[in-house]
Formats: structure tokens, C-alpha cells, sequence
């Protein structure tokens, strides 16, 4: 249809398959064509009369064959009878069998965790290129020192765009393990990454008058915009194939990805345990379009004075907008020789032509207050809570929306990232990506209120 070439949806979700499993049949159902002789013969017999004393003497023969009775004949009606396939097929012990299901359910996930764990390093990492890029930081009044904030649970909180803006080099990389004697059994068993985000040094620029237009303006607080900003992670510290699991909050679809790391309310951090509750919890949501790549990252934390509760609220600390480009800044300070078509796409209006394309589905009147949505320069805009309760009876166990809508040029992507709820907060249900071309936004907008892709 015309729909489906100007708007495509791409989903990935974490539903498995079907459950499999078998019975044993007591009965098995006559053949048609059987039942069909059957009711035949029934009837012929009954408008007979001359056959009468004949069929006092014979057997009933159900199938009006001529040479029953030495057909053999099988009663599935008798309570006595077992289907005759041998021991071996209907024998086989249920948990063997339910251990063979699981086995291959393991190796079609791990087939996956593969192919993510690849596609997200070819594509979103582009196998260990820098990505130089401008990083604006929003930060709320819940964590700012206002008392009214911190002690009202569910004040609306204030965002406050930081005048410095931060220039960082951003890129990943593999790391390669020692294998053991029996090998891997899959190839990126002994595969890592590892992201590493930093302010920009001098090196970085081609001009030695760019960096000097640059340091002059940075601000004396290094220290404190590595621990605070570029400092904090945003993905496991070593990142493995297994964290492309729905629990673990990564996946990748299509030229969009998104990470999450969390850091428990206890402190104690175990490997392969992505359950909550959490002090601190972060999430990124990422698009790339040609050599751009537009990203946003959320902070979350819970108070000082919640923390001793069993499943505090999260709330919203900081909020960070990075706009970079492949191997080269985004834009240049100064009179140079630049290609400068990149500033347009990554600076200009702020917000998504007609706001975001899609709503998502926020749950009820009261989930959905708390809920902000932002419009972004280079014609973003990003719905995301400012409060994320951890309680699993909160909302009727509803979960929770990150969203980012962003036209970088001819083709516009909206990426919806759909968490859980309660303690499993941290994990997707699932990655949305919808690309639509920008002129025909209005054309095929939809009019249904906010609803979740079709499984």
C-alpha cells in the first residue's frame, strides 16, 4: 500500500515462542472417508428387509468389508486401548524432553545475543571510530539544593540547560579473552566491549586557533564535569554479548540502539542480575543518520531521605542531549574551511514538526503526570518520566516510556524504548524504531491515541 512505502516499523521484542508440548492420545479420530462407508452401510441395512436374517447371523461389520472378520478391527472407543508405536517414542521421561526444548530456545537466544552483540559494534559503535560531539546538560530542581523538591515526592521538577557546553570524544572498542582449552562454544564468547567517553584534549582539533576558542571557554570545573558528566557510565563497564537480553536494557534495531546500566539500592552488584530495586539507574537512547548521530541520556536517582525504603521512587537528576558527527566536530568555531552542513541538521529549531509522531501509550491520568516531554534544537523531541516508581504494585505493575523523535533531513525516526516495571525497571519489553519520510508526516500520522506495536 502507500502506507507501507512511505512508513516502515521495525520492532524487536523479547516474547518467546510458543510453549511446546506433548501428550499422549488415548484416541485416535476415524478417518473421513471411514465414517463416510460407516453411515452408508447404517443406512442401506435399515431399508433392507432381505438381509435381515443374514445380519442376525453375521457380525456387525462397520466397514462393509468382505473379507471382515479376519479384518482386523480396532475399537479406539475401548478405554483398554493403547496406541501400538513402541516403548521408545512414548516413554521418553517429560523433563528430558522439556530439557531438549529449553536447549534449543538457549541456542536460538544466544544466536541473537550474537548478532546483536555484532551489529551494535559494526554499526553503532562503527567498529571503534570517534564520534566528537557537543554534550548540553539539563539538570532538574529535585537535585539542585531546593528543599521544596526534595521533599515533595511528586513536585514537578524544573530542567536547567548548563550555559557550558562540554566537547567529547566518544568511541568503543573490542576486547579480545584468552580462550580456555575446550575453546568457546560461540565465537563472541571471548569478545568484549568496552565504551570510553572523554573530554576533548588538544589533539582532537585540526586547528590549534579551534582549540584555543574552545579551552578559553571551558569552564575551571574539569574535575567535577568528568565525575558528574562524562565520568558516569551508561553501559555495564565491560560490555558482553549476554547483555543484549531483554533484562539487561540494550538492544539494537535498525540505525537505533539503546543502553542502560544501574547501580543496586544495596550497592552489591552481581553479575547476570539485572533486577531492582536501584539507587541510581541511566538510559540511552541513540539514532544515527549518515555520518550524524543524535543522543540522549537520562540520570536517575533515587533521594537522600528514600533510600532506606524497600522500593524508593526513581527521580530524574540529569538529562544530557549529545550531538556528534564521525571523526570530526559537529561544528566549528571560527572562519574555517569547513563543510558546515551538519549545523543545521544538529542545531537548528528546537522540536519535531508537529510534535512527537506517534504518542506512545503512557498508562493512566495519574502514570501520566509523570511524564515530561521536551522539544530539542536540531528538530527533536524526547517524552521521558521524571518519576519512575520501583514499587511492583504501583500502576498496576504498568511499565514505563523513553522517547525520541528526530528529523535529521528527508527521512524522520522516532525510537520508543519500553521498560518494565517494578523490579525488573531496567529491562526492555521492547525497542520501537518508525521511519517515515518527512514530508508525508502528516499524511500518515496516527490517529489512535497512543498504542503498542502488534506482537
Amino acid at each position: 500500500t502507500a502506507a507501507s512505502r512511505n512508513r516502515k516499523t521495525t520492532q524487536f521484542s523479547f516474547n518467546g515462542p510458543a510453549l511446546i508440548s506433548r501428550r499422549g492420545c488415548s484416541r485416535l479420530p476415524i478417518p473421513r472417508h471411514l465414517k463416510f462407508i460407516k453411515t452408508t452401510c447404517l443406512i442401506a441395512s435399515k431399508n433392507n428387509d432381505r438381509d435381515d436374517d443374514d445380519d442376525d447371523e453375521k457380525p456387525f461389520n462397520p466397514y462393509a468389508d468382505p473379507n471382515y472378520p479376519d479384518l482386523e478391527f480396532v475399537n479406539y472407543d475401548d478405554p483398554e486401548y493403547s496406541v501400538d508405536q513402541g516403548d521408545d517414542y512414548f516413554d521418553t521421561p517429560y523433563d528430558s524432553t522439556e530439557e531438549e526444548i529449553e536447549a534449543m530456545r538457549e541456542e536460538r537466544r544466544r544466536r541473537n545475543d550474537e548478532f546483536q552483540f555484532e551489529t551494535y559494534h559494526a554499526e553503532c559503535l562503527k567498529s571503534g571510530e570517534q564520534f566528537k560531539g557537543e554534550w548540553t546538560v539539563y539538570r532538574t530542581s529535585t537535585f539542585l539544593g531546593d528543599a521544596g523538591d526534595q521533599e515533595q515526592d511528586d513536585a514537578f521538577p524544573k530542567l536547567r540547560k548548563e550555559n557550558n557546553i562540554r566537547r567529547v570524544v566518544s568511541s568503543g572498542k573490542k576486547l579480545f579473552l584468552d580462550p580456555p582449552k575446550e575453546g568457546f562454544a560461540f565465537r563472541v564468547d571471548g569478545e568484549r566491549l568496552v565504551h570510553e567517553e572523554r573530554l576533548a584534549e588538544k589533539h582532537d582539533f585540526e586547528e590549534d586557533e579551534e582549540w584555543e576558542a574552545i579551552s578559553a571557554s571551558r569552564s575551571i570545573d574539569v574535575a567535577r564535569a568528568v565525575d558528574e558528566i562524562v565520568g558516569k557510565r551508561y553501559t555495564p563497564e565491560i560490555m558482553s554479548a549476554y547483555d543484549f537480553r531483554g533484562p539487561a536494557g540494550a538492544m539494537c534495531v535498525g540505525n537505533c540502539y539503546t543502553v542502560s546500566h544501574t547501580v543496586p539500592l544495596d550497592g552489591n552488584e552481581i553479575e547476570g542480575n539485572y533486577d531492582g530495586p536501584f539507587s541510581e539507574m541511566r538510559s540511552e537512547i541513540g539514532i544515527q543518520y549518515k555520518r550524524m548521530r543524535y543522543r540522549v541520556k537520562w540520570d536517575y536517582r533515587v533521594k537522600d531521605h528514600q533510600k532506606n525504603e524497600s522500593a524508593p521512587p526513581l527521580h530524574l537528576h540529569s538529562m544530557i542531549v549529545c550531538r556528534e558527527t564521525r571523526e570530526r566536530w559537529p561544528r566549528y568555531v571560527g572562519d574555517l574551511n569547513v563543510d558546515d552542513s551538519f549545523n543545521e541538521r544538529l542545531f537548528g529549531p528546537p522540536g519535531a514538526a508537529g510534535g512527537i509522531f506517534d504518542p506512545p501509550p503512557v498508562g493512566s491520568d495519574e502514570q501520566a503526570k509523570q511524564y515530561m516531554m521536551l522539544d530539542l534544537e536540531g528538530g527533536a523531541t524526547v517524552l521521558f518520566p521524571h518519576k519512575i516508581d520501583q514499587d511492583p504494585q504501583a500502576h498496576e505493575g504498568n511499565g514505563w516510556v523513553q522517547t525520541l523523535d528526530w528529523c535529521p533531513g528527508r527521512l524522520r525516526y522516532q525510537a520508543d524504548k519500553k521498560l518494565k516495571g517494578g523490579k525488573e525497571v531496567r529491562g526492555l519489553r521492547t525497542l520501537e524504531l518508525t521511519e517515515i519520510q518527512a514530508a508525508d508526516v502528516e499524511k500518515w500520522r496516527p490517529k489512535d491515541g497512543g498504542q503498542d506495536m502488534r506482537q
